[in-house]
């Protein structure tokens, strides 16, 4: 049943990087359960790098590589939703 229940699961596997100087600039105290919780889903596999050399996009929001896609937004709470959203669509 475990294995149906995977099959049609509406939550597609991602895998999320982040660089960690972004996070320490846009992740707040506020959002870091949320952002906890969502990293823990079994779907989700995150990384966090030193660095990514997007030092431009990097001073200007917070952002993180969705399946290798740049996701951008206007701040941590933002981000979380387009992160969410993109797991479950596909």
């Amino acid at each position: 049943m475990k294995f149906i229940n995977q099959l049609f699961s509406k939550r597609k596997n991602v895998t999320v990087e982040f660089c960690e100087k972004n996070l320490d600039r846009f992740l707040t105290e506020e959002t870091m359960p949320e952002y906890s919780e969502f990293l823990n889903r079994k779907n989700v596999t995150y990384k966090e790098y030193e660095c990514q050399s997007r030092c431009k996009e990097c001073k200007k929001s917070p952002y993180a590589l969705v399946d290798g896609e740049f996701t951008p937004a206007d701040d941590s709470r933002a981000l979380l939703e387009k992160m969410k959203k993109y797991t479950e669509e596909k």
